[in-house]
């Protein structure tokens, strides 16, 4: 995960607010032990590009985080390895998420969108001999297991050391592997967006009061 730069994981929709998975996953993550890494949190986060989009043409992301610190984040394109997606991450802690956006603005890159979440944290380490869909030990190996409410709806992630590993845990949380999903946020975002006609550009929680979005507008299964 970190010591390598590299970002491997899934997600898996756990549907809207009102359906109650979120609160059932985080059941199962206690009965297995798993240990709270961070409580949940809002987040706020800005994506920069160039005015003419180049960053989204070539598949990369540059952005700001906020939550109880500030974080300047850089992701390369994707790639499958095996049945996770793979990226090249980079991340330093900034003092000051203001200033950081005024220097990334000076410049010359501009915000793209904006979106928010919930997000809360546990690790969760595995037990367990190999089996069919795990064929490498697994045992001790950890992953994170990140709950995520968006204004469209609930997510868990997967970020582990290896395919076998986040399988693994997926099938101890009892998380159909044939669906999960390889696209960012911002690519469901695109999907609803498209689907429902919204005009406006921002993920915020504000722009999504009263709207109903399902897995089919997502281009997702649950």
């Amino acid at each position: 995960m970190a010591a390598s730069n590299q970002e491997l994981e899934v997600k898996f929709y756990l549907g809207d607010p009102s359906d109650q998975a979120l609160g059932v996953l985080e059941t199962r993550l206690q009965a297995l032990d798993a240990r709270l890494s961070q409580p949940r949190l809002h987040e706020v986060n800005l994506r920069f590009d160039t005015p003419g989009g180049d960053l989204a043409r070539s598949y990369q992301v540059l952005r700001l985080r906020q939550d109880r610190q500030a974080y300047m984040t850089y992701k390369g394109p994707g790639t499958l390895q095996g049945e996770i997606k793979v990226r090249k991450e980079l991340e330093v802690i900034v003092s000051d998420f203001a200033t950081s956006q005024a220097l990334l603005e000076a410049l010359g890159y501009v915000v793209s969108l904006m979106y928010e979440k919930y997000r809360t944290v546990y690790a969760l380490k595995l037990t367990a001999l190999p089996t069919a869909h795990s064929p490498l030990p697994i045992d001790g190996k950890e992953v994170l297991v990140t709950l995520d409410e968006m204004p469209f709806g609930c997510f868990v992630e997967i970020e582990g050391p290896d395919s076998a590993t986040i399988r693994a845990a997926a099938d101890r949380l009892y998380l159909p592997w044939e669906a999960r999903i390889l696209e960012s946020y911002v690519l469901l975002f695109e999907h609803a967006r498209a689907r429902l006609g919204f005009t406006f550009r921002d993920l915020s929680f504000a722009n999504f009061s009263g709207l109903k979005v399902s897995a089919e507008d997502l281009g997702v299964q649950k």
